[in-house]
């Protein structure tokens, strides 16, 4: 995959958005000797709320200023409690994350391995685990004004309402008015979680996006190579 964004890379700028910290996209993305910052001409964590321009931080903003302290904190001892009395198969440990532009919240927690996060998918598929603990924190907070996303296998995203992956759009649209910048016409975006409710759903559905979506990282690396004719 790598390889294949290196390709592409000589065709067209390229960036990835995701709701993890610049450590976890490092992890998932980069290699010790590599700083992930250097493979992409955009870098979007925490949905863009953290980015970077070939390698340099662009302005960014913060979740528990928004939110207040007070409010933070009343939000994170509801889902404690609910966290408490869940009863799951396994549970392991760091439930709640607490990141710059948002909170990530995991019923399993985020220490679980990678067989531990593929069984409980399944279990969260078909038991409707995050769906329902979404369902208990609107009917919780009415009147908060935030967005729940649920994305990847073991956890769901809070955040303000147009905190979403559509927040690292201003990014590019800013591009155009810096010294020597590009006006990006057409911007191509590629997800999995793209149904309604799943955290690529805005960024696809934006117009401002070209949205496509992928099965899995052989799909999307199969729609790329058809479409930038790798």
């Amino acid at each position: 995959m790598l390889q294949l964004l290196s390709a592409l890379r000589h065709k067209v700028a390229m960036g990835f958005v995701g709701g993890s910290d610049l450590a976890k996209q490092q992890e998932q993305l980069g290699a010790p000797e590599i700083p992930v910052t250097t493979l992409f001409d955009f870098c979007f964590s925490e949905n863009g709320l953290t980015a970077y321009r070939l390698g340099t931080p662009l302005a960014s903003h913060s979740f528990i200023k928004w939110i207040g302290e007070e409010q933070y904190k009343k939000f994170v001892r509801f889902i404690m409690h609910y966290l408490a009395d869940l009863d799951l198969p396994i549970k392991r440990g760091t439930f709640i994350e607490f990141r710059n532009g948002m909170i990530n919240v995991s019923p399993i927690g985020r220490n679980a391995s990678v067989q531990e996060r593929n069984e409980y998918q399944k279990y969260d598929l078909e038991h409707k685990i995050r769906e329902k603990f979404i369902e208990a924190l609107k009917k919780e907070f009415p009147d908060i004004g935030l967005t729940y996303s649920i994305g990847g296998q073991i956890s769901f995203d809070v955040f303000p309402q147009g905190w979403n992956k559509t927040y690292c759009l201003q990014h590019i649209e800013n591009e155009k008015n810096l010294p020597g910048g590009v006006d990006y016409t057409t911007i191509h975006f590629f997800g999995d979680k793209t149904f309604e409710g799943g955290n690529d759903y805005e960024i696809y559905a934006d117009s401002r996006t070209v949205g496509h979506s992928v099965k899995d990282p052989e799909d999307c690396a199969k729609q790329i190579k058809e479409l930038f004719n790798l």
